[in-house]
């Protein structure tokens, strides 16, 4: 006999456990020993957690394009500045994944994501005092007025035009395919592919022109008496110069919808549109620019302290200036990249670092939309096991309690429904309906085909189980106490084979994710520009994709395929926990 207040610690056998504890107890404790099991129970816990916890934090425009992005393969290496470099920096052009540098020395620094051609840096340039980067292309000019070009060589975009050679030059300048150089006398020399950016050289003739800034579809000219010169063809918003500030202006910036000019008296006038509140300038900023330079959606300025302040778009860090930034000389931003060099020369970086799991075709980030597609496809498959669930333990339930006709007709009808082919008549109704209605009424209507024509196999096994149970004592006591038959079928018996019913849910969650994602990829279930897993891999269908933008199909792949065997393992452990024997069968 034991001592009160001290525990048996002798151990048990299994049967003597199992007779002290609930059976849910049990079925737990099972399920716990099962490592397989558990261990892809985490696998799935993890990935639910980073599809519906992570996006919170991680917001995404499902609009979003950028062409300069797309298709950009996994890194972080946009602003890994060569050690080489970062204590003797003279000037840094940021590209949309890389960055061109030169030294004191006049010495070409390059990194990040490069193409072969960028690589290819011309060898005989001497010291080299200025550079221009474009989209792939960069435009450089050495001590002695000479240019020199590499990187991307078509539309000519390789070849110095002859009305270059052997003039002095004053600046120079590169779009996205283009590249411009200001002559000694302050006339334009413009070259490359006039059908990407709109600039015409012949809008600033007859001005004597200072300088050149480019965005993605095109440019303005600065001239020395301070005006600024729209060199756009057509009519465009950076074309509403205020003419209050011409004859004013010291220099400039442009991001792809607002044009920003310093003053000479340190202010800042903009104009065009204002997305991200761009048009609101820093506190404290204002008065004491210095110069200023901008990128995509961004705008960041040097101030007369030698500290920098930047706003505007915030998607990458883009504005979030590193702490301690001070004794600034000048600073770059391109794209989403910021430079900042300060008077011993070192450089501090901030922006687009790259993408963990790369691009698409459109510049999205392959990660972002994945945590939202995984987010779609999971929440498809719940709600489409939900609706089976519900329609399947109603009949089957019905069928088993009342057996006869009941049950005859009953049964019928779920052969009738277990019998049509199940992806070709979900994507006729997906063809036929889904173009009628909202994207949102598409998906909810995805969710309801699925749950509707998966029903048969729930109700197949309710009903196995309510016959086994309906004969047994707790039934007919129910009955003797007038319990009402419903409350029988659903409070009484359902309970009673939960435990199946959720083995059966688990499996199907699996079957009705892949399910989704084979109508998406199919092109009749989630469409563009919502992502799903199976969308994601629809885009990936072609043989350029699969062989030379891998990240595109790779990384959705394996995270479907993790989710629906973790889930097919812990489903086939649950079982295994709610019925030890059946793995003796």
């Amino acid at each position: 006999m034991l001592r009160k207040g001290k525990k048996d610690t002798k151990p048990k056998s299994v049967l003597e456990e199992e007779q002290m504890q609930s059976p849910f107890r049990t079925i737990i404790q099972h399920l716990c020993e099962n490592k397989v099991a558990m261990g892809s129970a985490i696998i799935f816990i993890v990935i639910f957690l980073m599809c519906f916890i992570l996006p919170i934090w991680m917001k995404q425009d499902l609009n979003f394009q950028d062409p300069t992005q797309k298709n950009i393969a996994p890194g972080f290496s946009f602003l890994s500045v060569p050690k080489e470099l970062k204590n003797n920096a003279k000037e840094i052009e940021a590209g949309p994944t890389f960055g061109i540098g030169i030294d004191n020395d006049g010495v070409v620094y390059e990194w990040g994501t490069l193409t072969d051609r960028l690589k290819q840096i011309p060898a005989d340039m001497g010291k080299v005092v200025d550079i221009a980067v474009g989209q792939d292309h960069v435009l450089a000019m050495n001590e002695e007025g000479e240019l020199f070009t590499w990187g991307y060589n078509r539309m000519n975009l390789n070849r110095i035009p002859s009305e270059v050679q052997g003039k002095k030059v004053k600046s120079i300048a590169a779009g996205y395919q283009v590249s411009i150089v200001v002559l000694e006398d302050g006339s334009l020399v413009t070259w490359g592919n006039e059908n990407a950016v709109d600039i015409v050289a012949s809008k600033a003739k007859d001005e004597n022109v200072k300088l050149v800034r480019t965005n993605i579809s095109t440019g303005l000219a600065l001239t020395e008496d301070g005006r600024l010169i729209p060199l756009a063809k057509r009519e465009t918003a950076f074309d509403a110069v205020p003419d209050e500030i011409q004859g004013r202006i010291q220099d400039f910036a442009m991001t792809d919808k607002t044009v920003f000019a310093l003053l000479d008296d340190g202010t800042l006038a903009s104009w065009g549109g204002n997305d991200y509140n761009i048009q609101k300038i820093p506190e404290g900023a204002d008065g004491h620019v210095v110069s200023i330079s901008a990128g995509r959606n961004h705008v960041t300025a040097l101030l007369d302290d030698g500290t920098v302040a930047s706003w505007g778009g915030n998607n990458n860090k883009q504005c979030k200036v590193p702490s301690g930034v001070k004794n600034i000389q000048s600073v770059s931003s391109r794209y989403y990249q910021n430079y900042a060099i300060d008077e011993d020369g070192n450089v501090t970086t901030w922006g687009l670092k790259g993408y963990l799991f790369g691009t698409d075709n459109m510049g999205r980030s392959v990660a972002l939309r994945m945590l939202k597609g995984g987010q779609m496809t999971m929440t498809v498959g719940f709600v489409s096991v939900i609706i089976s669930l519900i329609i399947g333990i109603i009949v089957g339930g019905i069928a088993g309690y009342y057996a006869g006709k009941v049950d005859i007709l009953l049964m019928r009808v779920a052969e009738v429904v277990g019998s049509l082919p199940f992806i070709p008549l979900a994507l006729i109704l997906s063809a036929l309906i889904g173009n009628k209605v909202s994207e949102v009424g598409r998906i909810i209507m995805i969710m309801v085909i699925l749950g509707i024509l998966s029903w048969p196999g729930v109700a197949y096994m309710v009903r196995a189980q309510v016959l086994a149970e309906r004969q047994k004592e707790f039934v007919t006591a129910a009955k003797a106490l007038g319990v009402r038959e419903r409350n029988i079928i659903f409070r009484h018996i359902v309970p009673n084979v939960m435990t199946i019913i959720i083995v059966n849910a688990t499996l199907s969650f699996a079957t009705c994710m892949l399910t989704e994602s084979g109508l998406s990829f199919l092109g009749f279930g989630v469409s563009e520009p919502i992502p799903s897993w199976g969308n994601m891999l629809n885009d990936c269908r072609s043989s350029e994709v699969i062989s030379q933008f891998w990240w595109r199909w790779i990384f959705p792949s394996i995270a479907l395929a993790l989710c629906t065997i973790s889930i097919n393992l812990f489903g086939d452990g649950l079982r295994k926990a709610v019925d030890p024997k059946s793995s003796e069968r």
